[in-house]
């Protein structure tokens, strides 16, 4: 069991919910409204100190009546600690948490996905938008059990919205940067690439 879990039990109290392990790592399940101020606990505490955000994501289970849950993935780089927190948000209820971009800003983009995969809002965040689908998508949240496997437009439909997307639209200068890098790549570099051609990795073989 990660000791911070006990921890976590002592500080928070209620805040806690179920502590489980499973296949060697340690997931603790946490209220709603103390997820923020957990998750900043294990990032600032002298001795937990999860100084890296590995993933955030969000599980719907098959089960209309089970809630969907929010996950966070940490790792202390010191202590080569894992641990993983959870948020059960009520079926058919308020998808909404706490932004966590101001504690580890690789959040931001996470985040993103989870909202357009699943819907979930995340409170405070500095640009909540698609990153996946584009912003004007409007088939509903792919990740969803409700989700048609085909999507709820027909084939020709999904086409035709893709086609007259603009993407270019929806970032901001710095995000294109890299885009617009590639017209000072050396000519012959360009034309490889254009051909989905690679460079051979040294000793790959």
């Amino acid at each position: 069991m990660n000791p911070s879990a006990p921890a976590l039990q002592a500080t928070f109290g209620n805040a806690i919910g179920r502590v489980v392990e499973a296949r060697g790592e340690t997931i603790v399940t946490v209220a709603k409204g103390a997820v923020r101020d957990v998750l900043r606990w294990l990032r600032d505490t002298t001795g937990q100190e999860y100084n890296y955000l590995v993933d955030v994501t969000a599980v719907e289970y098959r089960d209309r009546e089970r809630a969907l849950e929010v996950v966070w993935n940490l790792r202390s780089l010191g202590s080569r600690q894992d641990l993983r927190i959870k948020v059960e948000l009520a079926p058919r209820g308020e998808l909404e948490v706490p932004s966590v971009t101001d504690l580890w800003a690789g959040a931001n983009w996470l985040e993103r996905e989870v909202f357009d995969m699943f819907g979930v809002r995340f409170t405070g965040h500095p640009d909540l938008r698609r990153i996946l689908m584009w912003e004007t998508y409007a088939e509903g949240y792919p990740l969803r059990k409700d989700f048609p496997l085909r999507g709820r437009f027909s084939r020709s439909e999904q086409v035709r919205q893709a086609l007259n997307v603009n993407p270019e639209g929806h970032y901001s200068l710095e995000e294109l940067a890299i885009a617009e890098s590639y017209d000072e790549l050396p000519a012959e570099m360009r034309d490889r690439l254009a051909r989905g051609q690679r460079d051979r990795i040294p000793n790959s073989e």
